[in-house]
């Protein structure tokens, strides 16, 4: 692949596994310097050494997004590494999936925190280096629970819908700065959180995905390369959904 991301500087979020990791392997293999940031420190490191032979700088962080204290201080070890942040993914989530009725307060709040102040919170530290520069991309992994919604995840749709109106609303705030800022809703794709599903379910799923199968990590991080990219210069405030058609 052409290095077009050399000497660029992206921090992903939720970079130990899964979506995070695979976004982090496509920007490595072109050119692209990577700050790696997980509760999971040490998984960070392992995903940043599995692509030392890309001939690019990576920086793993142990940060909570939750914490806005853990964010910052994360945010400026980046930047006395790497001196700016071109690229801010939001990727971090979790579930705590349950009927509304039977939902404990404790999971909703950890789901939100998670999954909606998160963004803010990641957001809202790296923006002042992308001011500064008048220059940067924000793109925030949203779902598409987030625009359909599903039986069992209101907290999960919650956070992920409260995703979008947040890209639309700070893409109108920051345009004139030359940063955007944009989402991706992925439908279901093979990770370590839907590799739980009970017996049969993947196959139900199947049948209600038009292209017949679930995604795969590499499809989502396609996604964002896009919308990172000069191809993408254009583009504001809106959200790619990468579901094989459950959304449209």
């Amino acid at each position: 692949m052409s290095r077009v991301f050399e000497e660029r500087v992206a921090m992903i979020t939720g970079a130990s596994q899964g979506i995070g990791e695979s976004i982090a392997q496509r920007l490595a293999s072109e050119g692209c310097n990577l700050i790696l940031a997980s509760r999971r420190q040490e998984a960070c490191e392992e995903v940043g050494s599995l692509l030392a032979g890309e001939d690019i700088e990576t920086l793993a962080v142990g940060m909570d997004v939750g914490s806005l204290d853990s964010v910052v201080a994360s945010v400026d070890e980046a930047l006395e590494r790497f001196g700016h942040i071109d690229f801010l993914v939001n990727n971090a989530g979790i579930a705590r999936d349950n009927l509304l009725v039977r939902m404990d307060p404790a999971d909703w709040d950890a789901v939100l925190r998670t999954d909606l102040t998160g963004v803010y919170n990641c957001t809202k530290t790296v923006l002042r280096s992308m001011l500064r520069r008048r220059s940067g991309r924000v793109v925030t992994i949203s779902s598409v629970v987030g625009l359909l919604g599903n039986s069992g995840q209101t907290a999960y749709g919650a956070a992920k819908a409260g995703v979008l109106g947040f890209t639309k609303s700070l893409a109108r705030e920051i345009a004139s700065r030359n940063i955007t800022v944009n989402a991706v809703a992925p439908g279901y794709i093979t990770t370590e959180m839907t590799a739980g599903l009970p017996e049969g379910a993947t196959e139900n799923l199947q049948q209600k995905i038009p292209l017949g199968r679930l995604g795969v990590g590499a499809d989502v991080a396609g996604a964002v390369r896009f919308l990172l990219s000069e191809d993408a210069a254009y583009i504001t405030g809106q959200v790619l959904s990468v579901d094989g058609g459950m959304y449209m």
